[in-house]
């Protein structure tokens, strides 16, 4: 028979977890305006641009009273909670345009490399992990544990520099950044593939090396419970008893690295997306901090701590589904 799945305490615990972002969703969104609030960088000046050299003081203060940025903190943040919270995110001082427009022309390509660089960094490190399991202290074990404690060092703008130099520059088979060909003015399938390998590559190599940890460590720990040697015992050939008794036990401490990689894969997607010109959320962020933009900010930070907290949410999910003596009501 099947089993069946725990839709009930899967709901309660989700249930529980959106009653616990509310609150955090709240801290974190007056943490920006607060932060923003204390930057030696003025909003004002950012909006009027060079125009705001030869401005004089009272239109810079009638710019001021324009973009609300004259009120108290606490009032400027309950005004965009308000609005955000009926659908209007406000508008983009810096960039001119509103900030739901702003998100939505970005998040799609920020996606996009976050989720294949996720894909790539989950099946290279699972595969290796297995591989050098299989012969502890073996050549691939010893390499691929050598070059995993360094990638772990290695900062993603660095690899990915390195891989612009090697790919791009010397060997000339992938592009260095944006999204399509410079003399094309249309993307297409093939140009958007093509610009997408070195940084979702980068991005997922800079992920790999703690799956490769979790996955090695995992399976070697399994590989050595009694029901695995039983299952040795009863004559199983070696494919079967790794894949189809260690691995899923090796897998459980791996499951639990989705939601504590989201931070670093978010960071780290912001990194790579400037060293290669992608258009995603990047050049926003970017700009919305260096300009204190505080809609778009608050609404780009909001955005970052949901993807966390649903990584996390996913990761207790997929950890209660593969060990049923976890359970959900924890």
């Amino acid at each position: 028979m099947s089993r069946r799945l725990p839709w009930g305490p899967m709901g309660r615990m989700a249930g529980r977890r959106l009653l616990f972002a509310a609150p955090v969703l709240l801290v974190v969104t007056f943490g920006v305006f607060a932060v923003a609030a204390a930057s030696p960088f003025d909003p004002v000046k950012a909006y009027a641009g060079t125009a705001g050299l030869t401005a004089s003081q009272e239109n810079l203060d009638q710019l001021r009273v324009n973009l609300a940025v004259d009120q108290p903190l606490v009032h400027r943040w309950w005004n965009w909670l308000i609005h955000a919270l009926g659908g209007d995110l406000g508008d983009s001082s810096v960039l001119r345009a509103p900030v739901s427009a702003v998100i939505g022309e970005r998040i799609g390509w920020s996606s996009l490399l976050a989720v294949t660089a996720f894909a790539v960094a989950v099946l290279l490190g699972t595969s290796l992990g297995v591989l050098a399991a299989r012969r502890p202290g073996g050549l691939l074990d010893r390499c691929a544990g050598s070059a995993a404690y360094v990638l772990e060092a290695a900062p993603a703008f660095w690899l990915g520099l390195l891989a612009i130099w090697f790919f791009a520059v010397t060997l000339g088979v992938l592009p260095a950044g944006g999204l399509t060909d410079a003399a094309s003015d249309t993307v297409t399938f093939g140009q958007v593939a093509s610009h997408l390998v070195l940084p979702a590559a980068v991005l997922g190599i800079s992920q790999l090396p703690w799956f490769f940890l979790y996955v090695r460590q995992g399976v070697t720990d399994a590989l050595a419970e009694d029901p695995v040697r039983g299952a040795r015992a009863r004559g199983l050939n070696e494919r079967t008893v790794l894949l189809g008794h260690a691995l899923r036990s090796g897998m459980l401490p791996m499951l639990t690295l989705i939601g504590s990689r989201v931070p670093e894969l978010i960071t780290g997607a912001l990194l790579v997306e400037t060293v290669f010109s992608w258009p995603g959320v990047a050049a926003a962020t970017v700009q919305a901090a260096t300009s204190v933009d505080f809609a778009l900010l608050a609404a780009l930070t909001v955005l970052a701590t949901a993807a966390v907290l649903i990584g996390n949410l996913l990761s207790d999910l997929l950890y209660g589904l593969a060990d049923p003596r976890v359970g959900f009501d924890g």
